[in-house]
């Protein structure tokens, strides 16, 4: 166990280091960054000397409500409340199914095994964490469709997830194992954690006249998914539910709320949290391969091959046999996938097609379920002893297995993930993404010239020039936009077109922006510009460049 202070920070250090440099390496080959920082987190475990070992409760309270809530925040409540059928099919029905199969398995075909206990490793392995396939997807552009329901699956199968997990293990530990109080126990929890998370996007509501600074909309926002969680936790339901409801709301609600440099910079801030949050997990992941090892020496080698055939088969063959029954189902069990109907193709026919998802989709849904920290977490949270003071049955060999279905997930399925896709031809269409955009930036400048001809009508006559020249801004702008609409228009190729002059013109900025940033610095070795003065000006071109495409 680590205690001196100066190793922790050495380890630390050594862990953003590894971090970033896995990053740059992930962006110039294009493997995931998740799966990479897990065979380093292996080797170094490997290595003799000082090791991290997990610990579990601190996982689950520290680190797993900011990454949920960040992910809520960047998730559409609208998109997923298109496809609730298909999200609470994959979130609580397909985790229910998975779980109880590996623990009949367990409880048939492994020795000595109960179904508590396997349905407790069921538990733990079911959810996908949803990190690295969403960072492959939106790398390799897998259509929003499929993103919105990988991120739905993700946000909510924690919760039931870990729900089925404490009531396995109070069987497991002696608390006898009851149906309908199982049931009752999971129905409570999620209504309960529902509950808190929209009494806490209130609470977040209530406190908007202080969002305006900066400062106290970044505290509040990462203090939020934790009050969440520990108001969920004391009252006994899903705190980690709490969290994700909490996070839907804020963030759908995050446009009519704060200042724009509040939400730019808490947006800087959460991508900072969860860059460094999911490094540090990944790597974490990897370093308790000997520990897990270490707790087979007990077990027969035809046990821990059952064992583990059982769970990554399990993992691995039933979420596509899931994907392809419920794409079958009748309609009127509203499990289908997609089970949003589609406005604009109002015929039988075309609502069918609509609501279906194809065959090349589903193959790619199947391959997104990589494994992560959750699970690990969670199979650690297993007790080592039971209520009559025995050891927790076959804990080591649940370990194992979750450790196994981690490793073969996340780095299997994490590096044949973004091959998969572009085999299967899945991109979204980047034009209608394009023209939509422009299109809803035509409409805002539209209001803005309409709301410029009221004020026109009530204002003074000395605000007439400032009116005017503002009116001619957002008409080269509102030119602009409809010059790009037409030209998406008329493109022939799934390609993105090129306008020579928008990209001339990009480029015309980029580079007298590059050259005031220059004249300032000049200014300032010089002595005549202060440094607060300078940061103060650059800030200005930053947000300035910041509206600009990148480009090389």
């Amino acid at each position: 166990m680590i205690v001196d202070l100066e190793t922790i920070l050495l380890f630390l250090l050594a862990a953003v280091v590894v971090i970033v440099s896995t990053r740059w390496v992930a962006e110039r080959t294009g493997l995931p960054a998740a799966a990479l920082l897990t065979v380093i987190g292996i080797g170094y475990a490997l290595l003799p000397g000082p090791n991290v070992t997990l610990d579990p409760a601190f996982v689950l309270t520290f680190v797993i409500p900011p990454l949920l809530y960040s992910a809520a925040l960047d998730s559409s409540l609208l998109a997923i409340r298109r496809h609730l059928r298909t999200v609470v099919s994959l979130s609580v029905a397909l985790v229910l199914a998975t779980a109880l199969l590996i623990g009949a398995g367990f409880h048939w075909f492994v020795s000595g095994a109960t179904l508590a206990a396997g349905i407790a490793v069921g538990a733990a392995v079911a959810p996908p964490d949803p990190v690295a396939a969403l960072a492959v997807g939106r790398k390799v552009g897998l259509p929003p469709r499929l993103i919105t329901l990988i991120q739905g699956e993700g946000l909510l199968n924690d919760a039931t997830a870990l729900t089925i997990l404490s009531v396995a293990v109070a069987a497991a530990v002696g608390g006898g194992f009851s149906a309908p109080a199982a049931v009752g126990q999971f129905l409570l929890a999620a209504a309960g954690g529902v509950l808190i998370g929209v009494l806490v996007a209130y609470g977040v509501r209530l406190l908007r006249p202080l969002t305006t600074d900066p400062l106290a909309a970044n505290a509040i926002s990462l203090a939020t998914p934790f009050v969440a969680y520990l108001i969920g936790e004391q009252l006994h339901v899903s705190g980690v539910l709490a969290v994700v409801v909490a996070g839907l709301i804020v963030g759908h609600n995050a446009p009519r709320a704060g200042s724009g440099a509040s939400r730019l910079q808490t947006s800087a801030v959460w991508r900072l949290v969860d860059f460094l949050l999911e490094g540090c997990v990944f790597l974490l992941i990897g370093q308790q391969f000997p520990q897990v090892v270490r707790g087979l020496l007990q077990y027969d080698a035809s046990t821990v091959v059952i064992a583990v055939a059982i769970t990554v088969g399990v993992v691995l063959l039933f979420r596509p046999l899931w994907l392809m029954a419920t794409q079958s189902l009748p309609r009127s069990l509203h499990t289908r996938l997609g089970g949003d109907s589609d406005l604009a193709n109002p015929t039988a026919r075309g609502r069918r097609n609509a609501e279906r998802l194809t065959g090349r989709e589903v193959v790619a849904l199947s391959w997104s379920g990589t494994r992560g920290v959750i699970s690990l977490a969670a199979i650690f949270t297993i007790p080592l002893v039971t209520d009559s003071g025995a050891p927790f049955p076959d804990r080591d060999l649940l370990l194992f297995c979750t450790f196994v279905v981690v490793i073969i997930t996340l780095v299997g399925q994490g590096l044949t993930f973004a091959p998969l896709v572009r085999l299967l031809g899945l991109r979204a269409n980047t034009i209608d993404q394009a023209r939509l955009r422009n299109e809803a930036r035509a409409a805002s400048v539209e209001a803005a010239l309409a709301r410029l001809d009221e004020l026109e009508e009530l204002e003074e006559d000395e605000d007439a020039e400032a009116i005017a020249a503002m009116r001619g801004h957002l008409h080269t702008r509102l030119a602009r936009y409809q010059e790009r609409i037409d030209l998406l228009d008329t493109a022939d190729s799934p390609t993105m077109p090129v306008s020579p002059r928008y990209e001339a013109a990009v480029r015309i900025r980029h580079t007298a922006i590059d050259a005031q940033r220059a004249e300032l610095v000049r200014w300032r070795d010089a002595g005549r510009l202060p440094d607060e003065g300078l940061r103060v000006l650059e800030r200005e071109l930053d947000h300035e460049e910041r509206l600009l495409p990148d480009r090389p």
